[in-house]
């Protein structure tokens, strides 16, 4: 199974990616959660949101991932800025050659492929949150790949929150997705194992 996890806080997911490193075989991490990541494995990451005090528990994960031969693959390009602005022009770099005024604001064409790669060979795929500020155009392409592979893959998609749901919108495959979930602190609930009241109702009545 693969689960992408994108946002713009590890703090916010982070029950979420301790539950999932510890049950998926790759977990791809997007969005300002992987400027933590990318961080944690010794890249400057410049003006971009990261928890400077949540990259130890970034480099733990990865190491958790690695004991049981899973992975939680990180950026080697990616997609930078200056300023959070729709005119902003998007400058590609390699991961390691990110200057400390830039903001990474997606992630680039190789990383994208690697993770259409991972989605294309997946049984199923959870997708929760956008790799990118898809919501500008020039730093929207890591997320189209993602949809666009989502859309095309065999494997069961499971795909749910408000930012997701945008993202599916925006590229229109929501046709293509196997499950949508509206709900998405609750989708990020059941991602971390936990009972949800209306499931756990259903489960009893279908045991009569």
């Amino acid at each position: 199974m693969v689960a992408i996890v994108g946002g713009s806080k590890v703090s916010t997911k982070l029950t979420v990616l301790e539950s999932l490193s510890e049950k998926v075989d790759q977990m791809v991490v997007g969005g300002g959660i992987a400027n933590t990541f990318l961080k944690a494995t010794g890249k400057n990451v410049g003006k971009s949101l990261c928890e400077d005090d949540l990259v130890p528990t970034a480099q733990a994960l990865i190491e958790k991932m690695k004991k049981r031969n899973a992975n939680i693959p990180i950026a080697v390009d990616v997609v930078c800025g200056k300023k959070f602005d729709a005119a902003e022009p998007a400058v590609l770099k390699d991961a390691g050659a990110v200057a400390d005024d830039d903001m990474i604001f997606d992630i680039g064409p190789k990383s994208a492929q690697e993770l259409v790669d991972i989605i294309m060979k997946a049984g199923t795929v959870v997708w929760n949150g956008p790799v990118g500020v898809f919501e500008f155009d020039q730093f929207g392409a890591g997320t189209k790949a993602i949809a666009d592979a989502i859309a095309k893959t065999s494997a069961f998609t499971l795909a749910g929150g408000g930012d997701t749901i945008a993202a599916i919108q925006k590229y229109d495959i929501y046709d293509k997705v196997s499950y949508i979930s509206t709900a998405g602190g609750a989708f990020l609930e059941f991602l971390e194992g936990k009972v949800l009241p209306a499931v756990a109702i259903l489960e009893e009545r279908a045991k009569g």
